[in-house]
């Protein structure tokens, strides 16, 4: 059923309901109900193939459920158009896919597509947070890649998104640029009071994160806690 969702027992920012993927008869995510309260940092940690990044794409509706649904802020998100969704969730991705131009052309596409365009000053603004400030006439071509990675989260708050959603944002980066990612990505989180769903195959860097850890294993949540409780739990059974 479509619309409010009658039962919703608390105002949820985002709420999934028996969300379920299966292709070629494969279950890539089977029914996974989570809700994530305005603000809260969430971890989605497994391993490969466990259907951490196939249930992010599913949050906004980069592929389809084949069952259950989304609720963002009460509101079934089939009833959102699908552009307007994706800019109020927003995706990083493990790599930056910058459009060919200027650092600040990236930051104003998202923006534009709603019929609003960013002044100097607010790219200078979001340039500032991420920690590129005067490279808003920088060729995109010619970014190491933190340095991209830092241009698709500006571009990703350039859309002020309610829920960020990051499908493991430092995994292509080496080990010096993937700290300063991290910690950027931390920093940026708090400063604009995100909420924030955030893919990684690392426990150890879902704990220094996230406030709260799901833990997949072939598209199933095996484990849901704090980030203290699954530690302690993970603890134990090593």
């Amino acid at each position: 059923m479509k619309g409010k969702d009658p039962g919703r027992p608390a105002p949820w920012i985002l709420e999934t309901k028996h969300l379920s993927r299966m292709v070629s008869g494969k279950r890539l995510v089977d029914d996974i109900s989570i809700q994530v309260e305005r603000g809260d940092v969430v971890a989605v940690v497994g391993p490969s193939a466990s259907g951490k990044s196939s249930f992010l794409r599913l949050v906004n509706r980069l592929d389809e459920p084949t069952a259950g649904t989304v609720y963002l802020e009460g509101e079934d998100y089939r009833d959102i158009p699908p552009r307007e969704l994706r800019r109020q969730v927003s995706m990083m991705t493990q790599t930056a896919f910058l459009f060919p131009g200027t650092v600040a052309d990236n930051l104003r596409f998202g923006p534009r597509q709603r019929g609003k365009d960013l002044s100097e000053e607010s790219i200078a603004a979001l340039l500032n947070q991420v920690g590129l400030a005067d490279q808003a006439r920088s060729d995109v071509s010619h970014l190491s890649g933190g340095e991209a990675q830092r241009v698709s989260l500006a571009r990703a708050l350039a859309n002020s998104p309610l829920v960020l959603l990051l499908d493991e944002p430092t995994s292509a980066l080496d080990d010096s640029s993937k700290q300063e990612v991290e910690s950027l990505i931390l920093r940026v989180v708090k400063q604009n009071a995100l909420t924030c769903l955030m893919v990684t195959h690392d426990l150890a860097q879902a704990s220094r994160v996230a406030g709260r850890i799901l833990i997949l294993k072939a598209g199933k949540i095996t484990r849901m806690g704090s980030t203290k409780e699954i530690l302690h739990a993970e603890t134990n059974l090593q």
